[in-house]
């Protein structure tokens, strides 16, 4: 294989990781301001799109933590490669990749702005709606001006461009702010698994409360026990009835003929 075949794999990557990691990081971006928004904006139209996500939240930084670091480093070597002139600006790997990064950014601009005017038209507050389809083109449309002028630059080789230069550290500032801020946004890691183990205590409640009622419904009166509720279901196992963090069983207790109490310890 020749060096110029190889050298032309090695930026190949180069451009392809950079356009991976820069989808990513692009639609985390615009996922963690649009939660942002959702939070702040509240509707009282309860959407999946259009409610505040902690999940997603989470996901868009996990996005963030991998994809930053991964674009930067591969755009610094690309940029690197450029100046030193191993890389030629007339190269067919250049052009053609960096024509395919303009391509993505206009598919993503518009899937964004369809989803977004999808969620006007379904009634969407019209604040929200301006502010995700601003961010949405703001973000699609830096990518877009940054690499159509990175494209059309005469002179690559040996010359520094400001630029290049201020986009480059001016938006990893920016992507960084959104982390940081984003961070600050959700819960932490320990708080939200002591959400998760309540959400389980809160579904055990709900199959035992079922119970009860079929209970109730069959005998018109409420069992004395728990263990007479699990002998006549037998669909109640003994992880339903205890708590999934404390392995205690759950505190039940019939108040008179129709009302009973249900408890245990909460995270």
């Amino acid at each position: 294989m020749s060096s110029d075949k190889k050298d032309a794999a090695k930026f190949a990557f180069f451009y392809m990781l950079s356009l991976v990691a820069l989808v990513f990081m692009a639609l985390a971006a615009g996922m963690v301001i649009f939660q942002f928004i959702n939070k702040e904006i509240l509707d009282i139209i309860n959407q999946y799109s259009g409610s505040y996500s902690d999940s997603q939240m989470r996901f868009a930084i996990s996005s963030l933590a991998v994809s930053t670091p991964i674009y930067y480093i591969t755009t610094r070597q690309i940029y690197k490669n450029l100046y030193s002139g191993e890389l030629d600006q007339d190269a067919g790997v250049r052009k053609w990749l960096t024509y395919l990064i303009l391509l993505v950014a206009v598919v993503v601009m518009l899937g964004w702005l369809i989803a977004i005017l999808n969620n006007f038209l379904e009634g969407e507050v019209t604040t929200k709606f301006i502010l995700k389809a601003l961010t949405a083109l703001l973000i699609s449309g830096s990518i877009f001006s940054f690499y159509l002028y990175d494209m059309k630059r005469d002179n690559v080789k040996g010359a520094k461009d400001n630029k290049i230069r201020i986009y480059f550290y001016t938006s990893l500032a920016v992507i960084l702010i959104i982390f940081v801020t984003a961070l600050f946004t959700v819960d932490s890691p320990a708080e939200t698994r002591k959400k998760k183990i309540d959400n389980q205590v809160i579904n055990n409640f709900a199959q035992i409360e079922g119970a009860l009622n079929n209970y109730y419904h069959d005998y018109e009166k409420l069992p004395e026990s728990m263990s007479d509720l699990q002998d006549e279901y037998g669909y109640l196992s003994n992880e339903d009835l205890q708590n999934p963090l404390t392995q205690e069983a759950y505190t039940y207790r019939a108040l008179d003929e129709r009302k009973y109490e249900l408890c245990t310890v909460f995270q």
